[in-house]
């Protein structure tokens, strides 16, 4: 899991140190503020991510197949390349539910959750969406 170190100053939460963010583990308390320690995705996140890259190089028929993505390690020729469009996970999902161009629908071959995991992977992996 990679991790991101943000600093969060007294200024910001004044006393009210008890409204900061629960994901976050305190690593030390100077007098110019707080620093803490934030994982880049949760546990469920992280599940989603791999479930998606799982989905990309499985689904029938597969992402890969046709879509060249550097973290897949695919080099599909039909489709466009995602890691130059670089698409937000809306845009990914609104293509698998109803195809585009030649790609087919996965409406009835996906669930709901599995094209949200699929979505977000290629988002993130692609870099439409950041952490």
């Amino acid at each position: 899991m990679s991790l991101i170190a943000l600093p969060f100053f007294k200024r910001a939460f004044g006393a009210h140190k008890s409204m900061l963010c629960t994901k976050a583990l305190l690593i030390g308390c100077t007098t110019t503020g707080l620093s803490f320690v934030l994982p880049a995705y949760s546990a469920d996140e992280a599940a989603q991510m791999k479930q998606g890259k799982t989905l990309f190089t499985s689904a029938v028929p597969a992402c890969a197949i046709c879509h060249t993505l550097k973290d897949a390690d695919s080099e599909g020729a039909v489709g466009p390349v995602l890691d130059e469009i670089k698409p937000d996970s809306a845009r990914v999902a609104k293509a698998l539910l109803n195809g585009l161009g030649n790609m087919p629908s996965y409406k009835a071959t996906l669930t709901g959750d599995q094209i949200a995991a699929l979505a977000r992977y290629v988002s993130r992996a692609s870099g439409g969406e950041k952490n």
